[in-house]
C-alpha cells in the first residue's frame, strides 16, 4: 500500500517537520482495531517504513494471525519484496501460527519464555552497538497470544513486559496489534490498559459514527505522547483524528469533510 511519506499518519507519528528516513527508535506503538476496521494495514505501513532501502534497519515479526505468504503478497503491491528482505535477514519472520501452550502456570510461563527467547535471539543477532541500525519488533496479534495460553492474561502481560525491555536494552521499537472488540461484553482488560499506559503512540481504528460509506472505511485516532528535549515522555499528548480509505495498493488519509 504505497502511501506517501508525507501523509497525515506520518505527521501524527513523527510531527509536521517530517525528515526522510525518520525513525521511531525506542518507541512503543499500540494499535487497537475491531472487525469492522481491521488495523492490519497499519502493520503493513510500519513494515515498509522500517525496511527503507536507504537503511539497514531490521524487522523482527512475531506472526500469530497470518502466514508469511499473506504479508508478502500485500507488501509486494506496496513495492516491498519481503522475500528478498527475509533472505538478507532484514525481515525476520517468526511463524507462531500453530503455537500451543499446554495448561498449567509453570508450563505456560515456560512456553512464553521460549517464544521471547526466539525474539531476543533475533534482536541480538541483528543489533549493532554503534546504533546505526534500528530494530522494530512487531506482534500480530496480542489477542492470539492470549488465546494460545487459554486466557492467562497475567502471563501475556509478563511476556509483553519482557518485549518492552528490548526497547530500553537494545533501543528497539515495539509495535503491537490488538483486536479489542473481542472483549466488548466486558470492560477493557487490564492487559490492554497496561499496554496503552507504556505506549508512546496509541492508534485506534473505528467505524464511522455515521455508518458505512463506500469511499471511507473508518476513522482513526492517533495519540502521540511524544518525547521531550530531555529524552523523557512529553507531558502533553497530541491527538490526531482523521478518516481513511484502504485501496488495492495504497491507503488514503484525510480530514472529515475535506473530500467532495
Amino acid at each position: 500500500m504505497n502511501t506517501s511519506s508525507t501523509n497525515l499518519l506520518e505527521e501524527a507519528l513523527i510531527g509536521e517537520d517530517i525528515v526522510a528516513g525518520s525513525t521511531m527508535r525506542g518507541r512503543v506503538v499500540v494499535i487497537g482495531d475491531c472487525v469492522e476496521t481491521n488495523g492490519g494495514f497499519l502493520l503493513h505501513h510500519f513494515i515498509k517504513r522500517s525496511l527503507s532501502p536507504n537503511s539497514s534497519n531490521v524487522v523482527v515479526f512475531l506472526a500469530l494471525a497470518q502466514p508469511f505468504s499473506q504479508y508478502d503478497r500485500i507488501l509486494r503491491k506496496m513495492g516491498c519484496n519481503l522475500g528478498a528482505y527475509r533472505d538478507s535477514k532484514r525481515f525476520i519472520f517468526l511463524d507462531m501460527l500453530m503455537m500451543e501452550v499446554p495448561d498449567g502456570g509453570e508450563t505456560v510461563e515456560n512456553g512464553l519464555l521460549a517464544i521471547y527467547g526466539k525474539l531476543q535471539k533475533a534482536v541480538e543477532a541483528s543489533y549493532m552497538p554503534e546504533g546505526s541500525r534500528n530494530i522494530t519488533v512487531m506482534i500480530d496479534d496480542v489477542s492470539q497470544i492470549e488465546v494460545a495460553v487459554n486466557g492467562s492474561s497475567n502471563h501475556v502481560s509478563d511476556f509483553l513486559h519482557y518485549c518492552y525491555t528490548l526497547t530500553t536494552e537494545y533501543g528497539c521499537s515495539l509495535v503491537t496489534l490488538n483486536h479489542e472488540d473481542i472483549y466488548l461484553s466486558m470492560d477493557k482488560p487490564v492487559l490492554f490498559l497496561q499496554m496503552e499506559h507504556v505506549a508512546d503512540v496509541v492508534i485506534k481504528t473505528e467505524p464511522l459514527t455515521t455508518g458505512l460509506a463506500s469511499d471511507v472505511h473508518g476513522q482513526m485516532t492517533v495519540i502521540n505522547r511524544g518525547v521531550s528535549s530531555y529524552g523523557s515522555r512529553s507531558a502533553r499528548a497530541k491527538v490526531h483524528n482523521f478518516h481513511f480509505q484502504v485501496k488495492e495498493s495504497s491507503v488514503e488519509y484525510f480530514y472529515p469533510g475535506s473530500r467532495n
